[in-house]
C-alpha cells in the first residue's frame, strides 16, 4: 500500500463526484427525505377518516351517540345518508371508506342489550379496517369518558363491524392489487428512464440526428413497445393473484387494464423526463430510485393515505400511484367502475399530459 497513490485515487473519486451533481444532491436529500417521510408523513395513528353517518333512530340519544362518536375524532363526517344502502353505494364509489348506522329500532336494541351500532367499513383498505377496529373499543375507552350523559347511559352499546368486499379480511386481497402498481411503478420509469441515455452512450445518437424522424415520433415510438411489456406484467400478478391468492376481480376486467395503462403510460412519460435531464444510464437509476421511494411510501400501498398530514397528502397527489391504487381497489375489489372513479381517472391522463410535454420539449436532437 503507498499512501501517495491511494491519496490520489482518493482525490480523482471525490472530484468525479464532486462534478456529478445528481449523485452529491441524493448524498443529501436521501436522508432528509427518509426522515421527513419515517418521521412527519408517515403515521399510523389514524385521525379524521371519512365516514357517512346514517341515523335512522332520530332520536335525542341516537343522535348523542353520533355526535360522540364524530367528538372521538377517529371519523370525519363527510354526509348524512338516509339508508345504509345509499352509504354501502357512497363506499363502493370510493367517497369514504366508514358508515356509521345507527337503526330505526335503536331504543329497543338498547334495552334489549343488542347491537346497537352497525359499521360499514371498506374492506379493500387495511387503513380503513384498522380505524374500525378504534371505533369498536372507543365507547369503552373514549367516548365513554367524553361522552354526554345520555350516551354514558348506554355504558357500552355493543357494534357490530361489516367488512364489505373483503369479509375473510384476507392481507393478501389487499395488497396484490396494489403489486400491479408498485411492479408497474418501477419496472416502467426505470425502462425508459435509461433509453435516450442508453442511446448517447452506444453511440446510436449520431444515427438517430441524421434521421427525419422528428422528436415526438422519437418519443412516442419509444413509449410504445413498453405498453404492451406493461400489461404483460400487469397479466402476470392478476393471474398469480387469481391462482395463489384467490384475490377477487369483481369489477369488469376490461376496466383493470384501462386503468393500468393510464399507470403505465404515466410512468413512461415521468422515465422519459428523466432520461432527457440525466447525462448517465447510473444517473437515470439514482433518479428513478428518489422517485420510487416516496411513491410507495405516500401513495397508500405501505402506509394509511388518511393518516398523512395534509401537506404530505398534497405531495402525494402528484403520485401516479396514488391515483391508480384507488382504481385497482376500487374496480378488482369493490366492483366500481372506471367511470365512477373518474378524477383519478382525469389526475393520470393530465400527469401523463404535463411529463411527456415535458419530455419533448427538454430532448433535442443533438450529443452536446
Amino acid at each position: 500500500m503507498n499512501g501517495r497513490r491511494l491519496w490520489a485515487v482518493m482525490l480523482k473519486e471525490l472530484r468525479q463526484m464532486r462534478r456529478d451533481r445528481i449523485t452529491l444532491a441524493m448524498i443529501g436529500m436521501i436522508p432528509v427525505m427518509q426522515l421527513l417521510l419515517f418521521g412527519y408523513a408517515i403515521n399510523t395513528n389514524l385521525r379524521d377518516l371519512p365516514a357517512g353517518i346514517v341515523d335512522q333512530a332520530g332520536t335525542s340519544a341516537s343522535r348523542a351517540l353520533a355526535m360522540d362518536i364524530v367528538a372521538s375524532t377517529v371519523v370525519a363526517p363527510v354526509r348524512f345518508e338516509r339508508t345504509p344502502q345509499q352509504a354501502m353505494d357512497a363506499i363502493r364509489r370510493g367517497e369514504y371508506g366508514i358508515g356509521i348506522v345507527i337503526p330505526a329500532d335503536f331504543e329497543r336494541r338498547r334495552a334489549d342489550g343488542r347491537e346497537q351500532v352497525q359499521i360499514l367499513v371498506d374492506g379493500s383498505d387495511n387503513a380503513v379496517q384498522a380505524a374500525a377496529g378504534q371505533l369498536v373499543r372507543m365507547p369503552l375507552e373514549d367516548v365513554v369518558r367524553t361522552a354526554s350523559p345520555a350516551t354514558r347511559a348506554l355504558a357500552a352499546p355493543p357494534v357490530a363491524v361489516l367488512p364489505l368486499f373483503n369479509p375473510e379480511r384476507r392481507s393478501a386481497v389487499n395488497i396484490v392489487p396494489g403489486l400491479v402498481g408498485v411492479i408497474l411503478t418501477m419496472t416502467m420509469v426505470l425502462f425508459t428512464g435509461v433509453s435516450i441515455v442508453r442511446e448517447r452512450e452506444r453511440g446510436n445518437m449520431e444515427l438517430l440526428i441524421a434521421t427525419p424522424v422528428s422528436r415526438t415520433e422519437l418519443m412516442t415510438g419509444k413509449v410504445l413497445p413498453y405498453i404492451a411489456i406493461g400489461l404483460v406484467q400487469t397479466t402476470l400478478v392478476l393471474l398469480l393473484g387469481l391462482w395463489l391468492f384467490r384475490v377477487p376481480i369483481s369489477g369488469s376486467v376490461l376496466h383493470v387494464y384501462l386503468a393500468a395503462s393510464l399507470l403505465i403510460v404515466a410512468n413512461l412519460a415521468l422515465g422519459l423526463l428523466i432520461s432527457t435531464a440525466a447525462r448517465s444510464q447510473f444517473q437515470a437509476m439514482q433518479v428513478t430510485f428518489f422517485v420510487f421511494l416516496p411513491s410507495i411510501l405516500l401513495s397508500g400501498f405501505m402506509f394509511p393515505f388518511a393518516g398523512m398530514p395534509v401537506a404530505a397528502q398534497w405531495f402525494a397527489e402528484l403520485l401516479p400511484l396514488t391515483h391508480f391504487l384507488r382504481l385497482v381497489r376500487g374496480i378488482m375489489l369493490r366492483g366500481a367502475s372506471l367511470w365512477e372513479l373518474w378524477p383519478d381517472v382525469l389526475a393520470l391522463c393530465a400527469f401523463t399530459a404535463v411529463m411527456m410535454s415535458a419530455a419533448i420539449l427538454r430532448f433535442r436532437k443533438r450529443l452536446d
